[in-house]
């Protein structure tokens, strides 16, 4: 699943699907991310007392090279790109390129590169997360697996993918994934910048306020039986941003909402069109830490048992 979800925003950012900048992107942006994998080394990426660099080897000295060489490579393809203008591009560098501040102004290399390495980070785990929790609850649940390749069934030749995203069932199974286990289980924490009160709590300016996600997606007034995986429930009822939040909440909601629900959709659909995968063992899983994020364990695992003979095409 990380390795569709970095093929898929490498295309969507840069473009690119080949060739050795795409190549040199893949293959170091994999051991940045890895290199803040686990709960212990994502701590250098809060605390400055830890980022020391004792050099190559050292935690923090690994990280900042591996850093430095995917800026000198988002550095080299922003300015390629911006010798050999291409207005028939619609990728997002190209559309960054395009832009314009209030003074007429372009975005300089360092603020494009700053917007690309958000948009790479951000988009590549947690949407490969999300997958992979995704797999794992059809195959647990037989009864969810039959609903969602009826609906893909069902749909007509030559499906677009706007068609393939709208279908409520596919869209259910989503939501419900991220419901039950948030990929990040709390937003970025709040500071109070002036008096507030909160159901009946006042709080000064300087509180450091934490909302958490997981929390609220399991509280049982909003959703029944919360441990449970139900998709139903979003098509039985539509949920308010206070309730169901999975990618934050208010004007600093996840930027890559639309996208990230999109590629998941289809990235879902296609794989369950062609292939069915059961899992290695049938203990129920538990989310473990990965870095800043939720994710399955790295012991999970499926197996493709066969190949289904789709009739419906779904392009990702």
């Amino acid at each position: 699943m990380q390795e569709i979800s970095l093929q898929v925003i490498l295309s969507a950012v840069f473009g690119l699907d080949q060739g050795q900048r795409f190549d040199q992107l893949r293959k170091i942006l994999t051991s940045l991310l890895d290199s803040v994998g686990s709960p212990l080394s994502s701590m250098l990426l809060f605390f400055p007392s830890l980022q020391k660099d004792w050099g190559p080897l050292s935690p923090w000295g690994r990280f900042l090279r591996l850093k430095q060489q995917i800026d000198q490579l988002l550095i080299a393809e922003i300015q390629s790109r911006r010798k050999q203008v291409d207005p028939n591009r619609d990728d997002i560098l190209s559309l960054l390129l395009a832009a314009r501040d209030e003074a007429g102004e372009p975005m300089t290399d360092e603020e494009l590169r700053d917007e690309l390495l958000t948009l790479l980070f951000a988009g590549h785990e947690t949407t490969a997360s999300a997958l992979a929790w995704a797999l794992y609850w059809v195959d647990y649940l037989p009864e969810v697996q039959d609903k969602l390749l009826s609906e893909l069934k069902a749909l007509p030749d030559n499906a677009d993918p706007s068609a393939i995203a709208r279908l409520p069932y596919l869209n259910a199974v989503c939501c419900e994934t991220l419901r039950i286990y948030p990929i990040a289980i709390n937003p970025f924490p709040r500071v109070t910048k002036a008096p507030m009160e909160i159901m009946g709590y006042q709080f000064e300016p300087g509180t450091v306020l934490l909302p958490s996600i997981y929390l609220t997606h399991q509280r049982e007034d909003i959703y029944p039986e919360p441990k449970r995986f139900k998709p139903e429930r979003f098509l039985e009822r539509q949920f308010s941003p206070y309730e169901y939040l999975p990618f934050g909440g208010s004007n600093r909601r996840c930027i890559g909402l639309a996208f990230a629900q999109f590629e998941m959709k289809l990235v879902l659909a296609t794989i369950l069109a062609h292939c069915e995968l059961k899992l290695v063992s049938n203990r129920p899983i538990k989310p473990t830490r990965r870095g800043l994020t939720v994710a399955p364990p790295g012991n999970m695992q499926m197996v493709v048992t066969q190949r289904r003979q789709q009739k419906t095409p779904v392009m990702v």
